[in-house]
């Protein structure tokens, strides 16, 4: 139980999103595309594990000290350093294999590799560096889109590039909050660079980026590329799942103050999971319908 959870698989659902390219792309029912994302799902899931240990290796002396950390596999000493090594080695090598055996083309070698030199770079240096930090976790779910892109050999269009930056940083900003909360209530330090944030700075942005985030989208929904490729004159209407789910996400974080994991919130919140089911379903309906 320990090694399962030493790798984090609640947390390769942020690599779904590989899947949208194909599904934009109007041709999420074409059997060998769909097949070679779920590839690149599987590969980004091994990788994205892989720096999951490498952060614990890194973080092992921070977080014995941290009253919740503290309880990780490796903190803990139920997992020691070699095991985990191992470990981070053992996915490491999968990952590169999987793409190698299934998507062997430059440009996923391309995206493979620029996403763990990021995250490598991320764990051992740059996750130190305030806004830095966020932005790169953010781009961390662009790099996800284009590696769906690329395995199902569809262009992404710029659109999907930006909604996709937008809404991971609004979501890292969130759980930013979270750490600082918890730090003013007690001085545990969830990461080296909580105190270089504060309540009021991270209200603001939180804020700027929802406000950004729902403008943007509802930009995307009027133009009339997106009309024309659809065929459909209402895809504005997908925006009030958009304004519901913003919404609810900005009083989990503004008046619970419960934002410190997106994904558990949205694997638990019923509010936000019909939120993105409404939004899903009527997209599918407005482009296979």
């Amino acid at each position: 139980m320990d090694y399962i959870k030493l790798l984090r698989p609640a947390q390769w659902s942020k690599n779904l999103f590989v899947f949208l390219p194909l599904f934009f792309a109007h041709d999420i029912d074409n059997l060998p595309r769909l097949l070679a994302v779920i590839v690149a799902f599987f590969a980004l899931s091994m990788a994205s594990s892989c720096i999951y240990v490498l952060n614990d290796m890194c973080d092992v002396e921070f977080d014995r000290k941290h009253p919740e950390k503290c309880r990780r596999p490796i903190a803990s000493g139920r997992v020691s350093l070699p095991v985990a090594r191992g470990i981070y080695i053992f996915l490491l090598l999968l990952s590169v294999v999987i793409v190698a055996l299934f998507i062997p083309t430059t440009s996923m070698f391309v995206v493979l590799a620029t996403y763990l030199l990021i995250n490598h770079a991320y764990s051992l240096w740059l996750k130190h560096i305030a806004i830095l930090d966020v932005m790169l976790v953010a781009f961390g779910f662009v790099l996800r889109i284009i590696a769906g892109a690329v395995a199902a050999e569809v262009v992404p269009s710029h659109w999907i590039i930006i909604m996709t930056f937008l809404l991971a940083l609004f979501l890292v900003l969130a759980k930013r909050r979270d750490d600082v909360i918890k730090y003013e209530r007690t001085q545990a330090v969830a990461r080296r660079n909580v105190t270089a944030y504060n309540r009021n700075y991270l209200d603001h942005v939180i804020t700027l980026v929802a406000a950004i985030t729902l403008v943007s989208y509802i930009m995307y929904t009027v133009d009339e590329e997106i009309v024309a490729r659809f065929d459909c004159s209402y895809v504005y209407a997908t925006s009030i799942f958009v304004l519901a789910g913003i919404l609810r996400y900005l009083q989990i974080t503004l008046v619970e103050e419960k934002s410190w994991s997106p994904t558990q919130i949205i694997m638990r919140d019923r509010f936000l999971q019909l939120s993105v089911a409404g939004w899903l379903l009527l997209f599918a309906y407005i482009i296979y319908g």
